[in-house]
Formats: structure tokens, C-alpha cells, sequence
């Protein structure tokens, strides 16, 4: 019965014993009171082998006669009362003989198992233990709490209990306490319960978590009231009650599975039809064959490794209907892929009610139960193997050069979800050549150097150019050759090849977003996508539970003849979306004007400081001129954008959710464009001020433009389009760190603590009532794990699209911005799966054909792009002004250029001196300032020359021509790149045909096989009725002799 083990006396201290471990031999101990010394020698033992191997489980019952009249004796008192729940009974977890099937009595539970559960209960009561450790997973009865072992009913069982614990006692008796072994080994106690039903068979698909200790009684209701109803949808559930956290386990069957997938026509694999194959080979034969070698072999390295994710095989894909059952290959494992059931589960768990006779959108669907606090979360299961094969291979920083695992990363997580990494992978690869060329403009920026005329003659000039003060009080005079070193930087970004840049930009930006709709298509069509849109999609509860408050649509109802507003009313837009939709969009320009009054705030700023003493350093100092300023003031507007796109992302659901969305669909894109256009003016507005406003109306000395008593910024020595490239890299790189420190160190640091509050129980010491959780298996681990909310990839999407228009916009200030993106992008990828599967719980799958509404706003930006850098180059560049130079004076040397930018002052005009007499330039007599002026000698002093009109007509001329080449060579882009690839476009309508081919021909064998069983019970009905016409003729013969 019980064989020798052998037991190795370790030094080791039970108090660094995990704690799943020590549960684990708890639950041993408790199913028989001398193995409890076994299971301590073993406590000690594990440190040194954790995987010890103790041979074949014990039959704990012992006497298999005993056991079988056990197991006839009172098996029909063994009903639960209400079909369908499932209980955990101790021995399926210590010998797993299991055999529940969620949907009926007993579920392979016996007399014999629910006493050894009733023992181990009185032992555990015996040890002042009020809950039994983790592992026994006992159930509830009807979905509510159940004192007792197992939930048993109360008087079930009697006298043959007790027979079988004394049996028990003297079989345990008997043997000497060195042979005896455990009953199960811990690994095989783990798994088989790891993430699946008591019966190891089925999978747990969802998990519904509520706080055991929670005794309201309408609480207790309302949850069985919504367990019933997920019954009789036909999912399975079984409850765990380990612990102080309750768990409901579901399950959904096949027939489930079939009937939803119909109802939300979801696109299954079919099996392959005669004909498939050659389609698929004719349509990639050809590419595959030059361009996908030639691209493996270069690229060998960056490969998927197909060992861990083979390649998929082509499949045909059609909308699931159960009456063509046998056309689809149900036979397939990955046919229902994990996140095509979890999305189906969600589905019937978002529109259950919770309460009877009064079934309204009020009281409907899981999420308010758990805004209720009745459910604590209900959530799936990371799956171990596949997470860990992700982890390694994908959500790996390491991996950084790699290929993504699509297929499998749409399997996990979903087609949304795998259309966001997808669409991240393909605009890094994209910004690869436009990297490549930005280093290339800077590289020649830096090879021309000393070639520059500009900065040439401000570093020759000796200091024979005195410039006028920077502000009106407390500023000297300047020598221009100190701004020597900031023109040089200048010119790296001011050069023959900005215009080169932002033609090539403009260009790059129209082939990603058109081949990015090429290369999606050929995703959602392997996905089986093709043809998804929000007319499939059915309406959010959270609309219908709306609408049923609205007494409008009421009395519309009613009057229409008292339809229900769960059968989705139409809902008049003037009458009853106007308002919402008009006080939620009024909102949104109120927080962009705070947005625009905040850049307005730092720009009066640094006005003041220019017009004060400097506190950083000496403010006639270059150094504070050029770099401490801009600087200092880039970091404040970095930190007031930060906190007030802290503030609008949480006021925007709120917005979001005071509107009428039908679709979820629809939800999104209404709450993706108050994101994006609050954060466009919010990101982008300095920018903008610097590139097209700062230094353009500041008027002259003597008569400077004034905002509230303070002079108008110019442009620093160095020039406007340097303080947008210094900007920009503030802005743009430190929203790049900000995010990835909230992104990875916040939930990093909240699942550790919360890990470690729950390990070493520090919040019950002050708090009693909060449930404590010991991870033991999936559930229970992913439990830890943060929630992932339904727009958790807004703000993914939101930081890339950002990004995206920081380089499209003003990358021509700073033609690295696309090296720092793809950096940046490189990492992101990886970082956003980490994230994912580790710190936060797996998300429910959702079908998605494209990124949504990103995709216009991608490209209205890449469009207002084309305006923005034909203004940057006109008016922030020195281009325009050269070439009416080199035009008007023949000097194609340029020699004399900086003498033409430069206008003249007399002192004297001064109203009043801005230097003391103490100042070395007291005796200057005239100064240089940066305009196109007419001298003090002239006879209109200080007025503008005709040349100023002249650049300024040509600068016009430039926008208006730059802007329509521009646009109609993305025109022609577009045009001749089709949004779906013709080799695509012909397999579809093959595959069509062939589908439709396939299909008539089953209804003809159907219909062929129907009349086949018809024709001899029609023949059988034909001569039964003849006979009976003939029966009743000579009937009739008879009875009309017998008249006459």
C-alpha cells in the first residue's frame, strides 16, 4: 500500500519555504494526520530537490470493497442544487479521478471523496484553521456560500462517513510512518489544476473573482442570479473557494462556441477545398520565388526562428454558419484560436442580468457588477508555455532586430492588439532610409562647415560689429562675433539640403501610409478580417443601458407601439445626441484653450527674463543667450504639457462616456480624436509659436512691440530654426523618457508591491477585511497582475502618432529626429510586449480590420506637414533671402550676405540710454540689428525697403508652389499605389469564386441526399394511399348495391 521513500534530514528553515509549497504540504497533512511527518521531511528536502520524484499516488480510501459500497450507498443524496456548478473535492485534487462535467449531478464525485473532504475539514478546524489551504478548490452549492466540507449538504452522508475515516485510521495506523510517501507530488498537485478544470480536461477560458468574505445577502444574489443566467447560455462554471478570494472558473463548450460565432459572424477556417492550393501557389509563386529569397537570404539573421513559430499555412476563411458545419475544420486545434473564445465569453458576460423580473439595461453585464463591488475583476488566463515562448522570443529586448510573430501574437492577444504591433513594426522598418538620409544631411552639414559665408564672417569679424541690446533694461551691447560657435550649429540644419529634406519627408510620408494599408490588407485577409466592419458589431450595453434612462426614447417607444429599448431604438441626433455631443466637444476646446494660455504664459516668461537679471547666470553671457534660456524654458513647457495631458486623458473618457456611442467601434474613434486633437495642440503649439510667430513682429529699437509692458521675443544669435531643433529634441525626447518611466517603472513598481503586501500580509496587519491571496496557480497569479483596460492602447497609439507628427512636422529643424524615432520605436516594441505579458492580465480579444480612425489623422497630418514646412523653409531659413540676394546683387559667393541682413541704428534715438556710462560701449554711436530696414540716414529712417517686400512676395510665392508640387505628386502617390496589391485583389475573387463554387456544390449533395431518404417514403406513401382509395371504392360499391 504504502511504499519505503527515503527522507533526508536538511537543514532548513521552514520559515523561506515558498508559500504555495507550504500550502501545498498543509493539504497533505490535513487528508491524513501521519503524513504529516512525511510531509515535514519533505518540507525540508525540497530545498535541495524540488522536482523529488515520490513514485505512484496513494489510494487514501485503502480498502477497494469498502470504497465501492461507499460509492453505491448514498450516491443519489449527492445532488447539487443547481445543475451546472462544480465542486472541488480534496481527493480530485490529491489523486485527480475527477470526471466533472460542469453541467450535471455529481459530477464524478462520491460518497467516499466527501468524506475524506469532511475529515480534512475537521482536521483543519482542529488546527484552528478557518479556511482550507490552497489546492482543495472546494465548491458551492447553488452560488453562495456553503459551510462544511466540499459544500456538502447538511445530514448527506451519515453513518458511512464516519466508517470510512475509522478505516482510514487504521489502515494509517498500521504502517510505520518511513514507508509511508505522499500521496501526490507537488508538481503534479500544480499542474493539474494549473489552468484547467478539477477534471484536468477542460480549460479555464475565464476566470470571475469576488472577495469570499463578502456576506451582504444581495451581493450573494445578484451573483447567483448571473451564474444562472451564464448556465443557461450553456457555459460551464466551477467554483474555488481555496482562499479568502473566490473564483468561478468558465468554461465555454463547442456548442457555445458554434452558436455565438454565428451570431457575431465571426470568419472561421474552413477545410481545404479541392482547387485551394493552386490559387495559393499562382499568387505567390512569383514573389516568392525572387523577392522573398533574395530578402531571407540578406536577412537571414533577423528571421523568425520557425522552429518555435512555423510558418501558417493558407487558409480560406468564411463567415461561421452552422448549417454548413462539415465544411469547417472543427477538427483543427487552433480552429477556435484563445482569443476568438475569450471575445465570445466577454460577449455573453457583458449582456447577462443580475436581477429577476426586472431586466432592464440597468442592471446588466459583468462590468457593473464589478463597479458594484459584487465581482472584485473577471479576466482570462495568460497561457504559461505560449507567454514564456513570447517572452523569450518576442518580448525581448535582446530581440530587438527581429521580426514580430504576428499569427501568434493575434492568437494571444487578439486582431486588435496584433494590428498595433504590427503597425509600430512597419512604421520603424519605414523610418529606416529617412534615418539613413537624415545622417546624410547632417553628415553634410558638418563636411561643409567651414564653407558656410554666414558663419565665416561672424567669426572673421573681429568685433568690428557692435549689435544692438536684447532687451530694454539691464542689457549691454554685443559683439556679434560671439555668437560664432551657435551659427556654425546653424548652419547644420540650415543648409543647401533642409529643402532636400523636406521634399524627401513629404515623399516618405505618403509611401508608409499607403504601403501600410498594402501590407495590412495582406494581414487581415490572413486573419480572415477581410470584409469586418462596425455594421457587424452590436451595441455596447453601457449605450443600451443608457437609452433605457432616456425618457424621450421611452415615449417614442410607447408610441410606437411599446417596443423594448433593448431592441436598439433609433436615438434622433438633434433631439438627443446634439447635447451631449456639443457640451463634450465644448469641454474639449475649453481644455485646449488652457493648453494654448499655459504656451502663452511660458512665452511671457521668458520675456520677463529677458527683461530681468538672469538667476542661472550673467544674462549678456551667450551661453545663457543661446542655450540656459531656450532650455529652461523648453523643460517648463515639457512639464506643463505633461500635467495637463495627465488631466484631459482622464476628463476625456468621462466626456467619451456622456455621449450616445452605439458600437464600440464608434466609441473609440469619438474618444481617439479628443485625445489627439486636445495633444496636437498641446505638444505642438510651441513649436509652432517658435517655427512661424517668435521674432517675426518685434518691431525695431527704440520701437519694439510690447505684450503687457514687455518686449516682444526675438530670435536668439543663433537663429529661430536652432531654438526649434533644441525645442524639439526637448520635447520630443523627454516625452519619449516620461512615457517609458510610466509605462514600465509604475506597473513595474505596483505589481511588486502589490506582490509584496500580499506575500508578507503588511496591508491585513492594519486592514482585516482585505482579502489575501497566495498565487498557486493561473488564475490565482494573474489575479496580481494589473487590469487591462479597454483603452490602454489609446495611449500607445497616442505616443507614436505624436512622434509621428513630431517628425513630419519639424523634423526639418533637426534631421536626426528619425534616427531618435526609430531608437526610440526599437525599443518600444519590445517594451510594449513586456508590458503585456507581464504586468498586466491578458486582454480579451477584439476583431479589427485596420488601426481605426489613426490612420486619417495620420494623414490630415501628413497634409497640414506640407504647409508647415513650406512656412518653416519661407520664413525660419535663410534659402528665400540668399536667393533674392544672389539675384538682385550678382555676389553668388555670397560674400557680402551678412552686411545685407543686417540693419542700422543710431544710439541717439534711444528714448532712454539702455547701458550705464560705466559700460565699455557708453561712446557707441550706432548698433546692428537683425531686419530689413532702411538706415537712420535715409529720408524714411527705419522704414521697410523695397527689397523686404520683394523676398517677402517671393517667400509667398514659394509657400503657394512648394505646397501644390507637393500635393500633387501625393496625389499621384496615391493614386498609383492601390490600397489592396492586385496579386491580393485576384486571390481574393479566386478564392471567392472557389468558395461559392464549393458551396453550391455541398447544397446539391445535401439536397441530393435529402431526396434520396424522401423517395422511398414517398413511394411507401403512394401505395398506402392507393390501397386505402381502393378500400374505399369498393366500400362505396358495396354500400350502393346494398341502398338499392
Amino acid at each position: 500500500m504504502y511504499s519505503a521513500v527515503r527522507t533526508h534530514d536538511y537543514d532548513y528553515p521552514e520559515s523561506e519555504m515558498d508559500e504555495r509549497e507550504s500550502l501545498y504540504f498543509d493539504t497533505i497533512s490535513l487528508a491524513d494526520s501521519e503524513a504529516a511527518a512525511v510531509a515535514a521531511a519533505h518540507r525540508k528536502s525540497l530545498s535541495q530537490s524540488r522536482n523529488t520524484i515520490y513514485h505512484s499516488a496513494v489510494d487514501l480510501a485503502g480498502d477497494g470493497e469498502t470504497r465501492n459500497s461507499m460509492r453505491l450507498g448514498n450516491s443519489v443524496g449527492w445532488q447539487y442544487q443547481q445543475p451546472g456548478y462544480r465542486q472541488s473535492t480534496a481527493l480530485e485534487h490529491l489523486n485527480g479521478n475527477g470526471h466533472g462535467n460542469g453541467n450535471g449531478a455529481g459530477g464524478g464525485m462520491d460518497q467516499t471523496d466527501a468524506a475524506i473532504a469532511a475529515q480534512m475539514h475537521m482536521l483543519g478546524i482542529q488546527n484552528g484553521r478557518t479556511h482550507l489551504p490552497t489546492g482543495l478548490g472546494l465548491g458551492v452549492a447553488g452560488g453562495g456560500a456553503v459551510s462544511g466540507a466540499a459544500g456538502a449538504r447538511p445530514g448527506v452522508g451519515g453513518p458511512g462517513d464516519d466508517e470510512v475515516s475509522r478505516c482510514l485510521l487504521r489502515q494509517s495506523s498500521t504502517v510505520s510512518h518511513k514507508d509511508k510517501k505522499l500521496p501526490i507530488t507537488y508538481s503534479q498537485w500544480k499542474l493539474r489544476t494549473y489552468r484547467r478544470f478539477n477534471d484536468g480536461k477542460r480549460s479555464v477560458d475565464f476566470v470571475l473573482a469576488y472577495n469570499g468574505e463578502d456576506l451582504v445577502e444581495e451581493h450573494r444574489r445578484k451573483r447567483e442570479i448571473f451564474e444562472a443566467n451564464l448556465q443557461r447560455e450553456g457555459l460551464e462554471l466551477e467554483h474555488y473557494v481555496g482562499q479568502r478570494v473566490h473564483f468561478i472558473k468558465l468554461h465555454a463548450p463547442p456548442q457555445v462556441l458554434y452558436r455565438y460565432a454565428e451570431i457575431l459572424k465571426i470568419k472561421l477556417p474552413l477545410r481545404p477545398i479541392p482547387g485551394q492550393e493552386q490559387i495559393v501557389e499562382e499568387s505567390e509563386h512569383e514573389f516568392k520565388s525572387c523577392l522573398t529569397r533574395m530578402c531571407r537570404s540578406l536577412f537571414s539573421s533577423v528571421q523568425l526562428n520557425t522552429a518555435l513559430f512555423p510558418e501558417r499555412e493558407a487558409r480560406i476563411h468564411l463567415e461561421f454558419s452552422q448549417k454548413y458545419l462539415e465544411l469547417y475544420d472543427t477538427e483543427h486545434p487552433n480552429f477556435f484560436d484563445a482569443s476568438t473564445r475569450y471575445s465570445i465569453i466577454n460577449f455573453i458576460l457583458q449582456r447577462q442580468h443580475f436581477v429577476e423580473g426586472e431586466e432592464t439595461a440597468d442592471n446588466l453585464g459583468v462590468e457593473k457588477l464589478i463597479q458594484d463591488g459584487i465581482y472584485t475583476c473577471a479576466y482570462t488566463l495568460h497561457d504559461k508555455e505560449e507567454r514564456d515562448r513570447l517572452l523569450k522570443e518576442w518580448a525581448n529586448i535582446g530581440k530587438w532586430k527581429n521580426l514580430q510573430p504576428l499569427d501568434h501574437v493575434k492568437d494571444y492577444f487578439g486582431a486588435k492588439v496584433a494590428l498595433y504591433f504590427a503597425w509600430l513594426g512597419f512604421y520603424t522598418q519605414m523610418l529606416i532610409p529617412v534615418s539613413i538620409f537624415g545622417i546624410i544631411c547632417f553628415i553634410y552639414g558638418f563636411i561643409t562647415w567651414n564653407s558656410d559665408p554666414i558663419s565665416r564672417d561672424i567669426c572673421n569679424d573681429n568685433g568690428t560689429t557692435i549689435m544692438c541690446p536684447q532687451c530694454d533694461r539691464s542689457c549691454d551691447y554685443w559683439k556679434l562675433s560671439e555668437t560664432c560657435t551657435s551659427s556654425k550649429f546653424n548652419y547644420l540644419i540650415d543648409n543647401s539640403m533642409t529643402v532636400v529634406f523636406a521634399f524627401v519627408m513629404a515623399i516618405w510620408a505618403v509611401v508608409y501610409l499607403e504601403f501600410w494599408k498594402r501590407y495590412s490588407a495582406g494581414l487581415v485577409h490572413r486573419w480572415g478580417l477581410t470584409g469586418f466592419n462596425h455594421n457587424v458589431e452590436h451595441p455596447r450595453p453601457q449605450y443600451l443601458a443608457k437609452i433605457s434612462r432616456s425618457k424621450k426614447i421611452a415615449q417614442k417607444a410607447s408610441a410606437q407601439g411599446g417596443v423594448s429599448s433593448a431592441l436598439d431604438p433609433d436615438v434622433p441626433f438633434w433631439s438627443i445626441k446634439f447635447l451631449p455631443n456639443f457640451t463634450s466637444y465644448s469641454i474639449m476646446v475649453l481644455f485646449i484653450s488652457i493648453s494654448i494660455i499655459a504656451i502663452a504664459a511660458i512665452i511671457i516668461y521668458r520675456m520677463a527674463q529677458r527683461a530681468s537679471s538672469s538667476i542661472l547666470g550673467s544674462e549678456n553671457s551667450m551661453t545663457y543667450k543661446v542655450m540656459v534660456l531656450p532650455m529652461t524654458a523648453g523643460i517648463i513647457d515639457l512639464v506643463v504639457i505633461s500635467i495637463l495631458d495627465l488631466v484631459y486623458s482622464k476628463l476625456a473618457v468621462k466626456l467619451t462616456n456622456y455621449e450616445y456611442c452605439r458600437t464600440q467601434t464608434e466609441y473609440d474613434e469619438s474618444l481617439t480624436i479628443k485625445y489627439y486633437v486636445f495633444q496636437f495642440v498641446n505638444y505642438y503649439s510651441s513649436l509652432f509659436y517658435i517655427a512661424f510667430l517668435k521674432g517675426k513682429f518685434v518691431g525695431y529699437p527704440a520701437k519694439y512691440n510690447t505684450v503687457l509692458g514687455f518686449r516682444q521675443e526675438e530670435c536668439n544669435p543663433g537663429g529661430c530654426l536652432m531654438e526649434l531643433c533644441m525645442q524639439l529634441v526637448i520635447i520630443m525626447v523627454g516625452k519619449q523618457i516620461v512615457n517609458a518611466i510610466i509605462e514600465m517603472l509604475v506597473p513595474y513598481l505596483m505589481r511588486t508591491i502589490k506582490r509584496y503586501i500580499q506575500h508578507y500580509n503588511w496591508y491585513r496587519r492594519q486592514h482585516e477585511d482585505e482579502p489575501r491571496l497566495v498565487p498557486c496557480n493561473q488564475f490565482t497569479e494573474d489575479y496580481n497582475l494589473l487590469p487591462m483596460e479597454n483603452d490602454s492602447l489609446y495611449a500607445e497609439y497616442l505616443e507614436m502618432v505624436v512622434q509621428y507628427g513630431f517628425i513630419i512636422l519639424f523634423s526639418l529643424a533637426f534631421p536626426l529626429a528619425p534616427l531618435l524615432a526609430l531608437i526610440n520605436n526599437a525599443i518600444e516594441v519590445r517594451l510594449d510586449a513586456i508590458k503585456m505579458l507581464r504586468f498586466f492580465r491578458r486582454p480579451v480579444g477584439m476583431r479589427a480590420r485596420d488601426i481605426g480612425v489613426w490612420h486619417n489623422i495620420m494623414t490630415v497630418v501628413t497634409r497640414i506637414a506640407v504647409a508647415s514646412s513650406a512656412m518653416i523653409i519661407a520664413f525660419s531659413t535663410n534659402l528665400i533671402p540668399k536667393l533674392v540676394y544672389k539675384h538682385s546683387t550678382g555676389d553668388h559667393e555670397l560674400n557680402n550676405y551678412l552686411n545685407f541682413t543686417l540693419a542700422y541704428f543710431n544710439t541717439q534715438n534711444f528714448q532712454s540710454p539702455p547701458t550705464s556710462t560705466s559700460s565699455q560701449y557708453a561712446n557707441i554711436t550706432e548698433c546692428r540689428y537683425t531686419e530689413f530696414r532702411n538706415p537712420h540716414w535715409d529720408e524714411h529712417p527705419y522704414k521697410r525697403p523695397m527689397i523686404y517686400w520683394k523676398i517677402l512676395t517671393i517667400r509667398l510665392t514659394f509657400i503657394v508652389v512648394y505646397q501644390n508640387i507637393i500635393s500633387m505628386l501625393q496625389g499621384i502617390l496615391r493614386w498609383a499605389v492601390p490600397d489592396v496589391s492586385g496579386r491580393l485583389l485576384k486571390r481574393i475573387q479566386r478564392e471567392n469564386f472557389l468558395l461559392r463554387e464549393h458551396i453550391i456544390e455541398y447544397e446539391k449533395h445535401q439536397a441530393q441526399a435529402q431526396l434520396q431518404v424522401q423517395i422511398p417514403t414517398t413511394k411507401e406513401s403512394e401505395s398506402a394511399l392507393h390501397q386505402r382509395q381502393q378500400r374505399r371504392n369498393d366500400g362505396a360499391g358495396d354500400d350502393a348495391t346494398s341502398y338499392v
